[in-house]
């Protein structure tokens, strides 16, 4: 991987991890249009350490209370009582299904998992999923003639239930064009969550699963085509872009609708189906990295 790719990859892993539209998909796709090798499922995991350090130090005065509440909770039966212990715990419980999930389905996240047709599948078919969320979020968020406004439900309701479901909604990210934001956002918004409490929990729920795959994947950096030198200059890349992504994100989220990535995601699964349709790209274009 030359200096260049990193730049330009650390700049789409940056753009793309927080909104929903699947970051692993546009690095794999951003290296197939420019004619490079797959940069693999270890860059990918060990950029995202980048991001999500973005959300850390974005978030954190919110991750400082919860992990001092969680920690206090541990031999004080009182602090358990606390919103903000009780959310670690709920971190804790919602990140179970995709560190087992990621564990067991290892060889196919690096392979099979990686193939344009199943990439284009997934933008699509979660695509027309967070826009009937959506519509569902927005249609409560309205009043009609004959119908009163629905109030969303915020974190405070939160429960070891809808914590799995979430940690399940999550661990659907692990096939790239998935989206882990889209995935856990359209989870929350189906059980009737905001859409900035959805969001939030889905920022919080994916940093011990990222932070973890991307200590993991840390050994698998060096071998083949992809070297320290340019993972370094993309994850920082990555940091520095996506932070400015979360705050403009939160805003937007908090008047707008998420339409504008369902279209984006149909419209790019589409064209990608079209182009392996063709024959202008193959399903495997770049894949010799493994």
């Amino acid at each position: 991987m030359s200096w260049f790719e990193a730049l330009i990859l650390g700049l789409v892993q940056g753009l793309t991890e927080f909104l929903p539209v699947s970051s692993s998909a546009h690095l794999r796709l951003t290296a197939v249009f420019a004619g490079w090798e797959d940069p693999g499922a270890a860059f990918t995991a060990v950029t995202q350490i980048g991001t999500e350090t973005a959300v850390l130090i974005y978030f954190r005065k919110d991750i400082a209370r919860i992990v001092s509440a969680w920690f206090r909770s541990l031999y004080d039966g009182r602090a358990r009582r606390d919103p903000d212990a009780r959310m670690g715990w709920l971190v804790i419980v919602g990140s179970i299904p995709i560190g087992v999930l990621g564990l067991t389905l290892k060889d196919q996240i690096e392979g099979p998992f990686r193939d344009l047709r199943l990439i284009a599948t997934t933008l699509i078919v979660l695509g027309v999923v967070l826009g009937v969320a959506d519509r569902l979020a927005a249609r409560d968020a309205s009043s009609g003639r004959h119908r009163a406004m629905r109030e969303r439900k915020s974190l405070d309701h939160l429960s070891v239930r809808d914590g799995l479901l979430y940690g399940m909604a999550q661990a659907m990210a692990l096939v790239p064009g998935v989206s882990r934001s889209g995935a856990t956002i359209s989870g929350g918004l189906f059980m009737g969550y905001s859409r900035e409490a959805a969001a939030r929990y889905s920022f919080l729920l994916a940093i011990p699963a990222v932070l973890a795959s991307g200590l993991f994947e840390l050994t698998e950096i060096g071998e083949g085509h992809v070297s320290w030198g340019p993972t370094l200059l993309a994850t920082g890349l990555a940091f520095l872009v996506a932070y400015a992504v979360i705050a403009w994100f939160m805003r937007f989220i908090s008047t707008k609708s998420f339409m504008p990535f369902v279209v984006y995601r149909i419209l790019l699964g589409l064209l990608i189906l079209g182009l392996v349709a063709t024959g202008a790209v193959s399903p495997h274009a770049g894949e010799s990295v493994g």
